[in-house]
Protein backbone atom coordinates (compact mmCIF):
# COMPACT_ATOMS: atom_id res chain seq x y z
CA UNK A 1 0.00 0.00 0.00
CA UNK A 2 1.57 3.25 -1.09
CA UNK A 3 1.60 6.23 1.88
CA UNK A 4 -0.14 9.69 0.32
CA UNK A 5 1.90 12.61 0.78
CA UNK A 6 0.37 15.11 3.31
CA UNK A 7 0.70 18.52 2.51
CA UNK A 8 2.92 20.73 4.87
CA UNK A 9 1.12 23.93 5.77
CA UNK A 10 3.18 26.71 5.86
CA UNK A 11 2.41 29.15 8.41
CA UNK A 12 0.48 32.62 7.15
CA UNK A 13 1.97 34.78 9.68
CA UNK A 14 5.45 35.01 7.90
CA UNK A 15 8.00 37.50 9.53
CA UNK A 16 9.60 40.10 7.35
CA UNK A 17 12.99 41.34 7.67
CA UNK A 18 13.15 44.98 7.39
CA UNK A 19 16.27 47.36 8.31
CA UNK A 20 16.80 49.60 11.05
CA UNK A 21 16.08 52.42 9.42
CA UNK A 22 12.54 51.00 8.06
CA UNK A 23 11.47 50.19 11.32
CA UNK A 24 12.34 53.67 12.78
CA UNK A 25 10.28 55.04 9.41
CA UNK A 26 7.28 53.01 10.51
CA UNK A 27 7.71 53.44 14.25
CA UNK A 28 7.67 57.05 13.62
CA UNK A 29 4.21 56.50 11.35
CA UNK A 30 2.75 54.70 13.90
CA UNK A 31 3.14 57.24 16.58
CA UNK A 32 2.37 60.18 13.88
CA UNK A 33 -1.07 58.19 12.69
CA UNK A 34 -2.08 57.77 16.98
CA UNK A 35 -1.69 61.54 17.42
CA UNK A 36 1.41 62.12 18.83
CA UNK A 37 2.76 65.34 18.17
CA UNK A 38 6.24 66.68 17.48
CA UNK A 39 7.53 63.22 16.01
CA UNK A 40 11.48 62.69 15.10
CA UNK A 41 13.81 60.41 14.16
CA UNK A 42 17.40 61.23 14.69
CA UNK A 43 19.69 59.47 12.71
CA UNK A 44 22.45 58.54 15.26
CA UNK A 45 24.15 55.86 12.94
CA UNK A 46 28.44 56.70 13.82
CA UNK A 47 27.35 58.84 16.62
CA UNK A 48 26.33 56.75 19.10
CA UNK A 49 27.88 52.96 20.52
CA UNK A 50 24.26 52.02 21.63
CA UNK A 51 21.90 52.53 18.83
CA UNK A 52 21.78 53.87 15.20
CA UNK A 53 18.51 55.60 15.64
CA UNK A 54 16.16 57.36 17.94
CA UNK A 55 11.95 57.47 17.61
CA UNK A 56 11.11 60.34 19.54
CA UNK A 57 7.58 61.38 19.64
CA UNK A 58 4.90 63.29 22.90
CA UNK A 59 1.42 61.70 24.13
CA UNK A 60 -0.85 63.62 25.07
CA UNK A 61 -2.05 61.03 27.57
CA UNK A 62 -0.35 57.69 29.56
CA UNK A 63 -3.23 55.66 27.85
CA UNK A 64 -2.16 57.12 24.53
CA UNK A 65 1.51 56.42 25.14
CA UNK A 66 0.82 52.84 25.98
CA UNK A 67 -1.09 52.35 23.22
CA UNK A 68 1.62 53.55 21.16
CA UNK A 69 4.09 51.68 22.69
CA UNK A 70 2.28 48.59 22.22
CA UNK A 71 1.47 49.02 18.58
CA UNK A 72 5.46 49.92 17.57
CA UNK A 73 6.23 46.57 20.25
CA UNK A 74 3.62 44.12 17.75
CA UNK A 75 4.71 45.52 14.38
CA UNK A 76 8.76 45.09 15.19
CA UNK A 77 7.62 41.40 16.65
CA UNK A 78 6.20 40.85 13.23
CA UNK A 79 9.40 42.37 11.58
CA UNK A 80 12.08 40.61 13.87
CA UNK A 81 12.77 43.54 15.90
CA UNK A 82 12.03 41.75 18.99
CA UNK A 83 12.42 44.52 22.14
CA UNK A 84 15.37 44.18 23.69
CA UNK A 85 13.88 46.64 26.94
CA UNK A 86 11.13 48.96 28.33
CA UNK A 87 10.80 51.24 30.76
CA UNK A 88 8.45 53.50 31.87
CA UNK A 89 5.82 51.80 30.40
CA UNK A 90 3.57 51.68 33.89
CA UNK A 91 3.36 55.85 34.30
CA UNK A 92 3.11 56.08 30.98
CA UNK A 93 5.15 59.69 31.36
CA UNK A 94 8.06 58.68 28.91
CA UNK A 95 8.29 55.05 27.50
CA UNK A 96 11.61 53.82 26.39
CA UNK A 97 11.44 51.13 24.05
CA UNK A 98 15.20 49.85 23.21
CA UNK A 99 15.13 47.50 20.31
CA UNK A 100 18.97 47.56 19.97
CA UNK A 101 19.58 49.71 16.62
CA UNK A 102 16.33 51.35 17.25
CA UNK A 103 15.06 53.39 20.31
CA UNK A 104 11.81 54.72 20.62
CA UNK A 105 11.10 57.51 23.23
CA UNK A 106 7.55 58.39 23.94
CA UNK A 107 7.19 61.39 26.11
CA UNK A 108 4.41 63.43 27.99
CA UNK A 109 4.70 67.44 27.16
CA UNK A 110 6.68 67.84 30.31
CA UNK A 111 9.26 65.43 30.55
CA UNK A 112 9.86 65.98 26.27
CA UNK A 113 10.97 69.84 27.56
CA UNK A 114 12.82 68.52 30.37
CA UNK A 115 15.47 65.65 28.63
CA UNK A 116 15.09 67.71 25.27
CA UNK A 117 17.04 64.63 23.52
CA UNK A 118 16.86 66.39 20.32
CA UNK A 119 19.53 69.44 21.83
CA UNK A 120 21.62 66.22 23.23
CA UNK A 121 21.82 64.88 19.82
CA UNK A 122 22.00 68.06 18.02
CA UNK A 123 24.40 66.67 15.51
CA UNK A 124 22.24 63.54 14.57
CA UNK A 125 20.48 64.16 10.71
CA UNK A 126 16.95 64.35 10.86
CA UNK A 127 15.12 61.89 8.72
CA UNK A 128 12.00 62.84 7.27
CA UNK A 129 8.66 61.24 8.03
CA UNK A 130 6.14 60.73 5.45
Amino acid sequence: MAKKKTAVKKSSKKKLEITAKQFALEAAKIAHERHCTDVVILDLTGKSPATDFFVIATGTSDRQTRTVADEITEYGKKHKFNIFGRAGYEQGKWVLLDFVDVVVHIFDQEFREYYDLELLWGDAEKLKIE
